[in-house]
């Protein structure tokens, strides 16, 4: 990948392996690492072999969300704000690489082995699947610093449904790999992603591609995440980062690498 935020493997022509590979930054969500995963879905759309597109990461951590450095650099200060609450060219990115993951004419599966947070549970959630093993940790702690995860939301209400989105971002306490599989944020908990991949590949292999891409257009016009639905998203997002202290915490969080409650 040309920002090398990622690795992307085929062991099978059916499949497309991309997995995170900044463990060192918590696979943080930033604009490269945006670019270089859509450009690995635009490979795996060109195959007309790919039926499946895995997205894991080694280490004790799947994505620590979104990188708050970048974040807090793009958002203005309260007093520096210049009236448009809709600014957020991250948000909004981030927003349509959530969305690009639910529309992909390829079945996506998350392998989640440690930590998500934030913006990794989006990620999580926008993928046809999740595996998890016992070190699955799934969080929102977003609040904690007087940000709400806007861009999550509409994708893991429409897995989870609205109660468990609303506790995870209200509660912010974390769910176990058993609860996230009681509560539908994951679909399997195993040791080992692989026996998945090869029950999948038995059925999808047997299935035209193209069928696989009509599933997905039709389930997502009965639970649509319009335009209106981002536009909201990115614009609660920018408005809530501009207020006072809140990009202030965000830099923080980035330089020290801690969550609020590891101090």
């Amino acid at each position: 990948m040309s920002h090398g935020t990622v690795r992307v493997g085929r062991q099978d022509p059916a499949v497309l392996r991309i997995t995170l590979s900044r463990p060192e930054r918590g696979n943080t969500v930033d604009s490269a690492l945006i670019a270089d995963l859509h450009e690995a879905l635009d490979g795996a759309e060109k195959s007309d072999a790919c039926r499946l597109v895995v997205l894991d990461s080694p280490g004790q951590v799947f994505c620590n969300g979104l990188d708050m450095a970048e974040s807090a650099a793009e958002f203005p200060a309260a007093s520096d704000h210049d009236g448009d609450p809709g600014r957020g060219a991250a948000g909004s990115a981030f927003f349509g690489l959530l969305r690009r993951l639910t529309e992909t004419p390829r079945l996506t599966l998350a392998c989640v082995d440690g930590r998500v947070t934030g913006g990794g549970v989006g990620l999580a959630a926008a993928c046809d699947l999740v595996h998890t093993t016992e070190r699955g940790v799934f969080s929102l702690p977003e609040a904690l610093w007087g940000l709400l995860p806007c861009s999550v939301l509409p994708f893991l209400v429409r897995r989870t449904g609205f109660r468990t989105a609303g506790s995870m971002t209200l509660t912010t306490l974390p769910l176990t790999a058993r609860e996230a599989v009681d509560r539908g944020l994951a679909d399997e908990l195993s040791p080992d992603a692989a026996p998945l991949v090869r029950r999948l590949l038995s059925r999808l292999t047997k299935v035209d591609a193209r069928m696989i891409g009509e599933a997905k257009q039709y389930l997502s016009a009965l639970h649509p995440v319009t335009a209106e639905t981002e536009r909201r998203a990115v614009t609660e997002f920018a408005r809530l980062a501009a207020a006072p202290g809140v990009r202030e915490g965000m830099a923080r969080f980035a330089a020290e690498g801690r969550y609020p409650w590891e101090r």
